[in-house]
């Protein structure tokens, strides 16, 4: 995701800034441990090269070591989820493109993205009809949801003084509520189904511009757990129980709408929640995928560490080879 989300540098100084005033600093610069064995050779049915990764922060890999190529300012680890899959479907160097950039949305795809020490080209314009394999992680920026869990972190610092002053203030759902229609739908609703219609034009135009390619649109992994209460020792009450449900539930439809569009236009959809439940931002450090807002050191906050892009990457594989 990143960047606009704004991810690329962090959650974004007024998240963070929240969180820190409400919960204890956890440092640490555990490492995690959860490693995925080397590859089988690809069977003759599975994708090779030309492979070409599309995506935002989440597919760059911000700050997972090792730096890769690219631009600075796309902050593009040569550990990212693509350079693995990239590994396990033993691709060489020529049959391999990653242009990946940190921040991106769906507008980064077909024009230049100016970022820190340049300009990263139009992502889309790695692909040619040579191109046999091409992955897309894309839509989260567009989504604004990193903006949105600001606005919860916001409205849960007001819930807290609120408590202050009268102790007997029900925590609730704050951020919900005000996200909430006076007919009771939900205002994000059409926010996100706008941002599935821009990834099926970003699909559209990949298929027009590689006819020869097998396309396969990356999810978002878990941030966040199924129990709001396992977040109690890593947030305290910066954000309500009820309003952490409700982000949770709110990248479960980003992800359902992206499945939905892919499945419209003919792309492949890789399910990278599912096997991320239990490795959100608030398991143990040697257990997690995502980075919490006090992470490891040298880690970027909310956002895959290493063990996050090599269970991405085994997702990517295995729907590649059709597991």
């Amino acid at each position: 995701m990143n960047g606009r989300l704004k991810s690329a540098g962090g959650p974004g100084a007024g998240v963070l800034a929240v969180l820190l005033a409400l919960a204890g600093c956890s440092g640490g610069a555990a490492q995690a441990d959860r490693q995925h064995g080397a590859a089988p050779a690809p069977s003759p049915s599975v994708p090779g090269g030309p492979y070409v990764a599309i995506g935002d922060s989440y597919t760059a890999g911000l700050k997972v070591e090792p730096v890769g190529g690219g631009v600075k300012g796309c902050d593009r680890s040569a550990a990212n989820y693509p350079s693995l899959v990239a590994a396990g479907l033993h691709l060489g160097q020529d049959e391999f493109t990653d242009v990946s950039c940190s921040s991106a949305t769906t507008a980064d795809l077909t024009a230049a993205q100016q970022v820190t020490g340049g300009s990263n080209p139009p992502q889309l314009d790695a692909l040619s009809a040579g191109t046999a394999l091409v992955t897309i992680g894309i839509g989260g920026n567009d989504a604004g949801f990193m903006k949105v869990m600001e606005h919860c972190a916001e409205q849960g610092v007001a819930a807290t003084v609120m408590r202050a002053i009268d102790p007997k203030s029900a925590k609730g759902a704050p951020c919900q509520a005000s996200y909430t229609a006076s007919d009771g739908s939900n205002k994000l609703t059409g926010l996100l189904n706008t941002v599935g219609d821009r990834v099926a034009g970003v699909l559209g135009e990949a298929r027009r511009r590689a006819p020869h390619a097998k396309v396969y649109l990356v999810g978002y992994p878990a941030l966040l757990p199924a129990d709001p209460a396992s977040c109690t020792s890593m947030l305290g009450d910066a954000v309500t129980p009820g309003d952490l449900s409700f982000l949770a539930a709110q990248e479960q439809q980003l992800n359902t709408v992206l499945k939905d569009r892919a499945k419209a236009v003919g792309a492949v959809f890789v399910d990278t929640y599912t096997p991320s439940l239990g490795h959100d931002m608030c398991a143990g450090q040697s257990t997690r995928w995502i980075e919490p807002p006090f992470p490891a050191a040298g880690l970027a906050p909310l956002h895959p560490n290493a063990a996050g892009q090599q269970g991405m990457a085994a997702a990517v594989l295995k729907t590649v080879r059709g597991g």
